[in-house]
């Protein structure tokens, strides 16, 4: 089990641990003697490394993205922690649980998918039970959907964030529905909401580190997942074709615009729904950590360009406390900035 965590290295200190091996790049001193230079990863953050000794020796015992034990000692560097590594070693599979070396939700995968398996089981429309059922009781689409990121970066990038995100829009998507009663499909809408970004199971790579994988930087999440979908209707006896076209519909639509990379728009009530408990999951989830992550004692996160604006972190006491920094050139809150439309679903 993994002892040594990245947010408790303190600066003077021997380090002795294993971390995720994120970045390794060769590189000579200015005396033209080779080193290393190397991110190492955990679950509690990223840390800068360095090999200054042996470094062609040493960078032959590991590769990118491999688990590593490393022996080292930690210096300041640029205002942050850098460890200098004397000794590093692979490790192989087996002897480590991904988990430690990820970010990862806070909640229970197990518990999670128990959560959707009750979702799917207690609705009232057999076809899209059946289908749905079909779906996750394949043994590897199961697994993967229990891991999966729900992006590479932004919203719920980390292990399970594609099962908590989605089961954060069936919430949604259950309240709506009893909100505007029979103007929407419940068992439609919740489908949708569990089956928009199925895709990424195989559109992003997880095992080691998020990345995109080649047929999904060459396809894409949404084909791929209407794809699924097509496969496994075909495994069930008459399923009605328009309801089929009805969900892959939702699927291709879900980005809400083309410019974010929906093949069609949303053109049925329950996929302009989900388009938006989408954008705003996404939004809510990205903002949440931003706050987190802030400094502590700030009232305002540092400008951000994705949402061309500060955020108001809530721990000031003064409401009326502005941010001490000015925003970019060209770039004023809210009505001196340039306006334009924001997606987080990539």
């Amino acid at each position: 089990m993994k002892k040594t965590f990245i947010k408790d290295i303190r600066e003077k200190e021997h380090v002795t641990g294993t971390f995720l091996v994120t970045k390794k790049e060769m590189g000579l001193s200015k005396s033209g003697k080779p080193y290393i230079n190397m991110r190492l990863m955990d679950s509690t953050g990223e840390l800068e490394a360095r090999i200054w000794e042996d470094a062609e020796e040493l960078g032959k015992k590991f590769l990118k993205d491999d688990v590593v034990t490393v022996k080292g000692f930690a210096v300041a560097y640029q205002g942050g922690l850098q460890v200098n590594i004397s000794s590093i070693l692979s490790l192989p599979d087996g002897e480590y649980s991904i988990r430690d070396f990820l970010p990862a939700s806070q909640k229970d995968p197990v518990k999670m998918m128990a959560e959707l398996d009750g979702i799917i089981s207690a609705m009232k429309d057999g076809h899209l039970r059946g289908l749905l059922t079909a779906i996750f009781k394949d043994p590897e689409i199961r697994a993967r959907f229990e891991l999966a990121p729900a992006a590479k970066a932004m919203h719920h990038s980390y292990l399970s964030g594609l099962l908590e995100h989605v089961l954060s829009i069936c919430a949604l998507a259950d309240k709506v529905a009893a909100h505007y009663g029979g103007a929407v499909n419940r068992d439609l809408l919740l489908s949708g909401a569990i089956l928009h970004d199925i895709g990424k199971i195989y559109e992003l790579s997880y095992r080691r580190s998020f990345d995109y994988t080649d047929e999904g930087r060459l396809i894409g999440h949404i084909t791929m997942g209407v794809e699924l979908i097509d496969d496994k209707v075909r495994t069930l006896e008459d399923f009605p074709r328009d309801l089929a076209v009805l969900l892959k519909h939702m699927i291709l639509s879900h980005h809400g615009q083309l410019e974010f990379g929906s093949p069609k728009r949303p053109k049925t009530i329950e996929a302009i729904v989900l388009s938006y408990l989408d954008d705003m999951d996404a939004k809510v989830s990205t903002v949440r950590t931003l706050i987190e992550a802030s400094a502590e004692g700030s009232s305002w996160t540092p400008y951000q360009r994705l949402f061309e604006r500060y955020i108001y972190t809530g721990s000031s006491a003064s409401a009326g406390q502005t941010a001490q920094a000015e925003a970019p050139e060209g770039k004023g809150e809210d009505d001196g900035g340039k306006k334009g439309s924001l997606s987080l679903f990539r």
